[in-house]
């Protein structure tokens, strides 16, 4: 499964390429989605009603990854190791990879630099 990261979804909603193409084609899968952490990022963040709205359209067909007990435990274990190393990338971004990691996923993403810290964790290319 192709787990889309918040970076490339509003990529897709703006029309930046190569993002744009790309989630046009996986949309068109029955196996492209995106997790609940990404989901609240981007509802978080929008800026009225209207960008709610296509938020929305966006994200309500799309398969949406829960936090639940494997993931939270795969996302600690990312985060401590990652924070040993002096190598962090944060809360949210520690939740996704151990939501694509527990569900064996490949997190589609234009943050590489953090993401390719995190062991095992599969990254998606744009083109």
């Amino acid at each position: 499964m192709i787990v889309a990261d918040s970076d490339v979804l509003i990529d897709f909603l703006a029309g930046r390429e190569p993002a744009a193409s790309r989630v046009a084609i996986e949309l068109e899968t029955r196996t492209f989605g995106t997790t609940v952490v990404t989901r609240f990022e981007l509802l978080a963040g929008a800026r009225d009603q209207t960008a709610e709205g296509l938020l929305r359209r966006l994200l309500d067909p799309l398969i949406t990854l829960p936090l639940d007990r494997t993931a939270a435990d795969r996302a600690a274990s990312v985060r401590k190791a990652l924070d040993l190393r002096g190598q962090g990338i944060g809360m949210a971004d520690s939740l996704i990879a151990g939501i694509v990691l527990a569900r064996g996923g490949m997190l589609l993403t234009r943050n590489r630099k953090h993401f390719e810290r995190v062991e095992g964790l599969k990254l998606a290319t744009l083109a």
